[in-house]
């Protein structure tokens, strides 16, 4: 199931340890990492100041867009879980001042919608 995830763009859960060695260099010195996760080339990461989504671009990948939101900039979000025929749950968010949600992530059924939910409710309320 994990390949067809990983095929239909689902995302699965980065330790953080593998998040701080590839990706520490992002971080300001009071920043920290508190969840990662894998969408095939891209990567979605919470901290505990922002939202940072690396979006890896081209057939070679070495176009990255590495795209900061400020939780303070998030007006609003949405989650929905998984269901039986559903393979996947997903999370949009709304960025302040837009219309449709300017972020939205498929996540895998190892991945538990609820504790994104949480990190992003925490950060933003």
């Amino acid at each position: 199931m994990s390949i067809l995830s990983s095929l239909l763009g689902n995302a699965g859960a980065i330790e953080k340890e593998q998040l701080q060695a590839d990706y520490g260099k992002l971080l300001i010195p009071s920043e920290t990492l508190e969840a990662g996760f894998k969408i095939i080339r891209d990567t979605f990461i919470f901290t505990n100041k922002r939202l940072i989504i690396i979006d890896v671009q081209g057939l070679t990948g070495r176009k990255i867009e590495y795209f900061s939101v400020l939780y303070k900039s998030i007006s609003r979000f949405s989650v929905e879980t998984a269901g039986s025929f559903d393979l996947d749950a997903e999370l949009k968010i709304w960025i302040s001042g837009e219309q449709s949600p300017s972020i939205s992530k498929r996540f895998n059924k190892k991945v538990d919608i609820y504790e994104v939910q949480k990190l992003l409710a925490e950060f933003t309320l």
